[in-house]
């Protein structure tokens, strides 16, 4: 949707997406304004608050935003295989640590008291968080939200149980390849964090389009799915901070939409991936929103007066939306 806005509901969007990173609490917003036709905050916010939209520790042991419909499959698929890649706890150990966590969570809990029942058998407080279906209970997921958050088990905030591990596999590899196909298997265990034999199911299930590309490995995509003219003109884009389209493929993949030669500023080696613009499908610049300034902006390359001004022209709209 970077070509274009669309009019989506903001669950359907966030399908469309497969998944919104969420680790800095404004991420979500920005990423469905820039593609989204008058997307408003109060949009998300109450999609969370109605239980549409869910935030929750997933893909890679980071936080997402998911359609509340998606959830259960996604997990269905991750959680397992994140627990299997933790190493020296056995599986019988993993089985009643999952049903502590499970049990405490019926009730609204918080990192603190997850990391107390099983940090130490996990070696670590992050895997703590691949231990059960957990969300996050609004306001946690809402715009400036920087407090500490609650927890709940999905079967209580949703009211549904976990699908088998094959619908999930199914699911996933079909939601991925909708947003960023033509892609290769790579791509996909990348941007889940698993193995190729816990989605193998999943795409087997699937009837899918091969390419190959220009070094002759193969790339994924579903029947019917569209696929631009490498000629399309895309217009000016802001994306925000961890926003998927530079994580969803496996280096050297990347460079699709992230020149090389930018990646060591964009992506950085803490983790963190900076909010950038997008000139015409790839990345161009770097920005910030500043309280007091406006719009700050940090070219990576030279811009034309046409392009600079295009920038301006969208980066206006932006501070509004930010401001608002």
């Amino acid at each position: 949707m970077l070509l274009a806005r669309q009019r989506l509901t903001v669950p359907r969007a966030i399908e469309r997406l497969c998944a919104l990173q969420a680790q800095y609490a404004p991420s979500p917003y920005i990423a469905l304004w820039s593609r989204l036709t008058g997307f408003r905050k109060e949009q998300l916010t109450r999609a969370l608050e109605d239980r549409k939209a869910v935030k929750s520790t997933l893909f890679r042991i980071t936080l997402h935003i998911t359609s509340a419909r998606d959830y259960p499959y996604y997990a269905a698929a991750w959680q397992p295989a994140a627990r299997e890649m933790t190493p020296r706890v056995t599986a019988e150990r993993m089985e009643e640590l999952s049903r502590k966590v499970q049990d405490a969570a019926s009730k609204q809990i918080t990192h603190e008291q997850l990391e107390a029942i099983a940090a130490e058998d996990m070696g670590g407080r992050w895997r703590t968080r691949t231990l059960a279906p957990l969300l996050h209970v609004p306001p946690s997921g809402t715009w400036g939200f920087h407090g500490r958050p609650e927890l709940l088990a999905m079967n209580v905030w949703l009211g549904v149980d976990l699908p088998s591990r094959e619908q999930g596999a199914e699911r996933l590899a079909r939601s991925y390849l909708t947003s960023f196909g033509p892609a290769t298997q790579q791509d996909l265990l990348r941007f889940a964090g698993v193995r190729v034999g816990d989605l193998r199911p999943g795409i087997e299930r699937l009837e899918l389009r091969k390419f190959r590309d220009e070094r002759g490995r193969e790339l994924l995509d579903l029947p019917r799915a569209p696929l631009p003219a490498g000629d399309v003109r895309a217009p000016v884009r802001f994306l925000p901070k961890w926003d998927s389209s530079l994580l969803a493929y496996a280096p050297p993949e990347r460079t699709r939409i992230l020149p090389e030669k930018f990646r060591s500023t964009v992506i950085r080696k803490n983790g963190d991936v900076l909010p950038t613009v997008l000139v015409d499908g790839f990345v161009a610049a770097t920005w910030n929103v500043d309280r007091k300034r406006g719009l700050e902006l940090e070219p990576l390359r030279r811009l034309t007066k046409t392009e600079r001004a295009e920038i301006d022209e969208e980066g206006e709209r932006l501070v509004a939306f930010v401001r608002s």
